[in-house]
């Protein structure tokens, strides 16, 4: 006898025969078990703001990333021993052979039980997600589509909700403004003291109301309107040394999204530090650069669609990924691709710009995503794809700090193979054929990284404008100073390895040579000991493994004099060994800095917190 389930709920199961209903509720439990860990984390993320422990807070974000994964595999793992020998084994299927008549109708048996087990579930496109990865483990490509997967969703969510409703509703006509603020943010349970909270309030409403006045033509009119309400999601939104209150104001039939970003100080107070109320505020806090949120959330839907209502530019997929549930982002991002795909002729084709060492990269010119996949023959010393796979999922599990770009991972993508042009598929063939499989009418790509594409900074600098370029070369020094902070060294630092948004922020998207800044040895070139040393081609001093002589970033960064000018301006001290050894120093001790996802000028007051590593508009 085999016994599935967790602490909660126990089932016996018998081999070999197991039923489809039986098999559908071993998934269900796995998915379960997950949830129930997944909203543990964002629970635990509350007790460690309110006590200030941000290496507890990045520690939990990178343990939670494994979960999903980790619960995968022991579902299937589960059900290969549970179906070994039995009518029902898909180890035929893991052969790459037919599925029998029988094991296709017990398969496709074991969806419809599952499907049934849906209706009164909280998360069902999440369990959907689960049961795809666990059969995808199960059974042969040639059965991912909708009769044994779900290719499209089996339960609608759009009016989904919580047992309790997923936001809360305050009234400021009646209760008043500054109450009503108050209200909304005790509300939330903290178990830590504010600084002064009716002060914080006071500032929150005074800023809303300039915001709300110039919104309304003229200037002029009425301020708070008899329709005027504060809707508010009922958990926090928890990352780093961050907590955000997500919510809108309705107001003469208008709505506007807002955010307070809640900051606790050393002393233990908690202070409201910002309040974010442009829409590519909100944009920016979601961003697909930024680490995942911990929020704590029975209906993952409801939260989903009350933040569309709020960002409607920004896909389903990338607010699935930014609450924590990267896998029901990656599903619903692949149905988007397949939809698009369905609805569009353009080729695949070789991506512009300067050619990397590492990864191959093609798009589709009518998508906003770039496809990479690793070059079999790598140019690189001690460079080979299971080194390159490493440095992408660091990046996963670590803050990107608003300047690295999330990655979406795939494995067995089949594509359409007319829509590939003959100088992607030349290339493809040549470049990365472990990783390529051709049938008459598909190209399979065995293993990919989906990425959102953006102008390549070499190529941005070449036609911007003066203005457009300082701005570019302030945002790139900036990158740099951040990722350093966050203790990332990004290894490779030319401008073809940075992208500007569309927000036009510079972001660094290149990770094959990443490393920990505390890893890096950061030095200065010492005097040659003679004219000869110093016009030789070879260095006159020993250089390690990862030593970096920030001098040298000269030579292959400031070759035009625009981009020189601009760079020495305002990041000269990126040349110098100290700037650098001193951020390895501070790494090296532990410390988080304060890097946080908006602009000064959305603060409430200025010297509450510093931002050591923020400036100018191009920089939140």
């Amino acid at each position: 006898m085999i016994f599935v389930g967790d602490h909660q709920h126990i089932e016996q199961v018998s081999r070999p025969g197991l039923s489809p209903d039986a098999v559908a509720r071993t998934m269900l439990d796995g998915f379960d078990r997950h949830y129930a860990l997944f909203r543990y984390s964002a629970q635990r993320a509350k007790s460690l703001f309110e006590s200030g422990d941000w290496r507890g807070i990045q520690q939990l974000s990178r343990e939670r990333i494994e979960y999903y994964d980790t619960r995968v595999h022991e579902c299937a793992t589960l059900l290969t021993a549970a179906l070994k020998d039995s009518d029902a084994s898909p180890s035929g299927a893991s052969a790459q052979q037919s599925l029998t008549p029988a094991q296709m109708s017990f398969w496709q048996s074991v969806k419809a039980e599952f499907v049934a087990l849906l209706a009164a579930h909280r998360q069902p496109e999440c369990a959907e997600t689960f049961f795809n990865s666990v059969s995808c483990r199960l059974l042969h490509r040639d059965y991912f589509h909708n009769d044994f997967l779900f290719v499209r969703p089996a339960i609608a969510t759009e009016y989904l909700d919580s047992r309790l409703p997923s936001y809360r509703v305050y009234y400021p006509v009646s209760a008043g403004l500054e109450k009503s603020l108050i209200a909304m943010v005790a509300d939330f349970g903290l178990a830590a003291p504010f600084a002064d909270l009716p002060a914080d309030t006071r500032k929150v409403a005074r800023m809303a109301l300039r915001q709300l006045r110039q919104a309304i033509p003229g200037g002029a009119g009425q301020r708070i309107a008899p329709d005027c309400q504060i809707h508010v999601l009922n958990s926090l939104f928890f990352r780093n040394k961050g907590a955000y209150i997500v919510g809108r104001v309705i107001n003469q039939g208008t709505t506007y999204p807002f955010a307070i970003a809640l900051l606790r100080a050393p002393s233990g107070h908690i202070r409201l530090d910002a309040l974010l109320h442009a829409p590519d505020d909100l944009t920016t806090l979601f961003s697909f650069t930024r680490a995942y949120f911990l929020v704590d959330m029975e209906t993952p839907a409801a939260y989903v669609h009350f933040l569309s209502a709020l960002m409607p530019r920004k896909p389903s997929a990338e607010l699935y990924t930014a609450i924590g549930l990267q896998k029901q982002g990656k599903t619903l991002f692949y149905r988007d691709f397949l939809h698009h795909l369905a609805h569009s002729h353009d080729a695949f084709d070789i991506a512009p710009g300067i050619h990397g060492m590492v990864m191959v990269v093609f798009t589709l010119p009518s998508y906003p995503y770039v496809f990479k996949l690793i070059r079999d023959r790598i140019a690189k010393e001690g460079m080979d794809h299971a080194t390159v796979r490493r440095k992408y999922q660091l990046v996963k599990r670590h803050d990107r700090v608003g300047r690295m770009a999330d990655t979406w991972e795939y494995s067995q993508v089949a594509l359409p193979r007319a829509r590939f042009s003959a100088a992607l598929l030349a290339e493809l063939r040549q470049q990365v054929p472990s990783l390529l499989e051709e049938n008459d009418d598909s190209i399979v790509l065995r293993h990919v990284y989906i990425e959102r594409r953006m102008t390549p900074l070499n190529l941005y600098l070449a036609r911007a404008s003066d203005n457009a370029l300082e701005a570019a070369v302030l945002g790139y020094g900036n990158a740099i100073r951040e990722l350093a902070a966050a203790n990332v060294f990004p290894g490779d630092m030319l401008f073809k390895n940075f992208g500007v948004t569309r927000l036009g922020r510079v972001v660094f998207y290149d990770y094959d040579e990443i490393q920990h800044m505390t890893e890096m040895n950061f030095r200065h070139i010492p005097p040659a000991p003679n004219e000869e040393a110093e016009l030789a081609s070879e260095p006159w001093y020993p250089v390690g493994a990862n030593d970096v002589f920030p001098e040298e970033f000269r030579f292959f960064l400031l070759g035009d004099s625009r981009v020189r000018a601009a760079f020495l301006k305002h990041h000269a001290d990126l040349l110098n060994a100290d700037w650098w050894q001193g951020c390895r120093e501070r790494a090296a001790q532990g410390r988080i800095e304060d890097i946080f996802p908006y602009h000064h000028d959305r603060r409430l007051a200025a010297g509450t917190l510093s931002f050591p590593y923020s400036s100018g508009a191009n920089h939140v």
